[in-house]
């Protein structure tokens, strides 16, 4: 069955780093876009980042252009979200997920998702 297993949360102070990781098993992972989404505590799910299959295009939500970057590592089936500058805004549960075809900001479009890692930002 598929899986997607993320890694690299932490707690961390703000104005550091962090880089997730996201390996998938049991799908082609060169057919898939890949994306990060977060959920706070007491809010909804919302888009961060994701990438295109081919490595070719990308998406990032306003709130972390600029500081977070995705990338993808077709041969490890692995697809990376690296965030800098973190901020407390950030604290989060982080899931990465999986769809077919083109780039999306909707995460019903998608069709795996992982467990989650938590991400939380300290002032």
């Amino acid at each position: 069955q598929v899986q997607l297993v993320e890694s690299g949360g932490g707690l961390v102070q703000a104005g550091d780093s962090l880089r997730l990781s996201c390996t998938a098993s049991g799908l082609t992972f060169t057919l898939y876009t890949m994306g990060w989404f977060r959920q706070a505590p007491g809010k909804e799910r919302e888009f961060a980042a994701a990438i295109h299959w081919s490595g070719g295009n990308s998406a990032y939500a306003d709130s972390v252009k600029g500081r977070f970057t995705i990338s993808r590592d077709n041969a490890k089936n692995t697809v990376y979200l690296q965030m800098n500058s973190l901020a407390p805004e950030d604290t989060a549960v982080y899931y990465c997920a999986a769809k077919r075809g083109y780039v999306s900001l909707t995460g019903a479009t998608y069709d795996y998702w992982g467990q989650g890692t938590q991400v939380t930002v300290s002032s």
